[in-house]
């Protein structure tokens, strides 16, 4: 049963799909977008949207819990500077997931997940 289970198993051990999501969650704040399977862009959207929060929060202890998940410090200062003149007055839906067209080896659902 999956009941109240809110974030897809995405087919992975916890530990490499924490890793995973980290990875994800890290390159789309540092690139703006990227191009990966609905599945996943899905699964990372609610991460990206917690790390932005925490940015707009701007507090010693958010930039430490961003430090935390995030795996790159300068990306996080940016982060934390850059974040109120950007999302300063929109309240969440920081995201956008948009469809493309399907994967050509195994017709997997592929979409671009980026920033707005």
């Amino acid at each position: 049963m999956r009941h109240r289970c809110k974030v897809k198993m995405l087919g992975l051990p916890a530990d490499q799909r924490k890793a995973l999501l980290r990875s994800l969650a890290t390159e789309i704040i540092r690139h703006g977008q990227i191009k990966t399977t609905q599945t996943r862009a899905k699964a990372v959207r609610s991460e990206v949207e917690r790390i932005i929060t925490l940015a707009k929060d701007g507090s010693l202890s958010a930039r430490r819990q961003a430090l935390g998940y995030i795996y790159d410090k300068d990306l996080v200062s940016e982060l934390f500077k850059a974040v109120n003149e950007r999302y300063g007055n929109r309240n969440g839906g920081y995201t956008r997931i948009v469809r493309t067209k399907r994967r050509r080896g195994d017709n997997a659902a592929m979409a671009i997940i980026e920033l707005v």
